[in-house]
């Protein structure tokens, strides 16, 4: 009986070894046909999701009679165009590369600006385009460049004034036949011989009227026999005696700005200025760490306005001459890690406004540089006001804006 028994616990154990290794079986085909359902699904999941991103647009070019500002065709960077002096911008000045890898905006043209249609020609002129310039053709009683004059008034070569040190007696000597008559350098034989006078040459209505070369920088003053140059207010006679410099009244303590505010030079004076921060808005605060910049006080952590307004703002003077030849890189705008922490790996510039914003653009110079060019020239005098912002990226996620706030003063003069 002792015998049977133990032939029954083998059979027993023989059973249920195959009875594990039937549901082995059956585990091992499950999971095998979970991994090839999760297969399926991940294959028609990779078909439906989405291409990514383009990484760039395509190359843009500058227009016919225009130039472009910028090379970098990648998501978010810009491009700026300008046209070139005597032709005017249609359509986009800046276009911004998307991420669908087209560019924002409508292509630009330059359209040449019609020079006779101020109707520069007076009394009854006819006006004749030519390329950057124009011509008037005048009735026969009407001349000057615009018909601004009656032919009958126009201003002689010379002219002749009734002071006695313009006008001398001839140096003659007598031959054997006649008499021969001259006048020193500087005067011209009036009449004829013996009864003709010395009169004084205006070489500054001379040299206007006969296209020469320019006499002076600023103003020509006719004297006997002569010219000398002079300059306005705020400027020096240099010793070529023909240009002028601008007297720098701030390094020469000739200004009056008073206390607390700081002096610049411009073109011909000088501007009394005292930069300000912006007054608390919210909780957006700031405090002057420096004549000339603010730094925003520390933000609460879930005010998400306040930590999209400018860290720093800082206040920038430059003085221009009128008429500076474009395009001109006017100012720069650069970012600097702090010790032990990592700097940004992108940076995007932008016009954030001012009163004259399509006299500029912002140009990335290098990966951590941009620069505010002049690509419109501006006829003094007058004040523009340009602010730039400098926005700093990390793993494409927002760190910090820094303003710079501009002023630019220019001159009356192109020098």
């Amino acid at each position: 009986q002792s015998c049977l028994s133990r032939q029954q616990l083998l059979a027993a154990i023989r059973q249920m070894q195959q009875l594990l290794k039937g549901q082995e079986t059956r585990f091992s085909e499950g999971l095998r046909a979970v991994r090839s359902r999760l297969s399926t699904i991940h294959a028609s999941l990779a078909k439906a999701a989405p291409e990514p991103p383009a990484a760039s647009c395509p190359a843009l070019q500058a227009p016919a009679d225009g130039r472009k500002f910028g090379s970098k065709y990648l998501v978010d960077h810009e491009v700026h165009f300008a046209c070139d002096p005597g032709f005017q911008l249609l359509g986009s000045s800046t276009r911004m590369c998307q991420a669908n890898g087209s560019w924002t905006g409508q292509e630009p043209r330059c359209a040449e600006i019609s020079q006779c249609s101020s109707s520069p020609c007076q009394n009854g002129g006819t006006c004749l385009e030519g390329l950057g310039h124009f011509k008037c053709l005048c009735p026969p009683q009407w001349t000057g460049t615009t018909c601004q004059y009656q032919a009958q008034s126009a201003p002689p070569a010379w002219s002749v004034t009734d002071e006695a040190a313009f006008s001398r007696q001839p140096r003659c000597a007598q031959t054997a036949q006649s008499q021969q008559c001259s006048c020193d350098p500087g005067f011209h034989m009036s009449g004829t011989a013996p009864d003709g006078i010395c009169q004084d040459l205006n070489e500054c209505e001379v040299y206007q009227q006969e296209g020469g070369p320019r006499l002076c920088a600023h103003a020509c003053v006719n004297i006997p026999g002569s010219f000398r140059c002079s300059c306005p207010a705020g400027y020096i006679l240099l010793g070529d005696g023909k240009s002028c410099e601008d007297i720098d009244e701030c390094s020469l303590s000739q200004d009056n700005c008073t206390s607390g505010s700081t002096c610049i030079n411009t073109g011909g004076g000088f501007q009394c200025v005292t930069p300000q921060c912006p007054p608390a808005a919210g909780n957006i605060s700031y405090v002057k760490t420096s004549p000339f910049q603010c730094e925003r006080n520390p933000c609460p952590m879930e005010s998400r306005s306040c930590h999209q307004a400018p860290k720093t703002i800082s206040f920038h003077y430059l003085p221009l001459p009128s008429k500076l030849q474009t395009p001109a890189p006017l100012f720069r705008m650069a970012t600097a890690a702090a010790p032990g922490r990592p700097g940004p790996d992108s940076l995007r510039f932008g016009i954030a406004g001012g009163n004259n914003r399509g006299h500029f653009v912002v140009q990335r110079s290098d990966r951590h540089t941009g620069e505010l060019i002049l690509v419109q020239s501006l006829q003094g005098p007058r004040t523009i006001h340009v602010d730039v912002d400098m926005a700093e990226y990390l793993d494409r996620a927002f760190q910090a804006k820094h303003l710079s706030k501009i002023t630019i003063f220019v001159s009356p003069y192109a020098f």
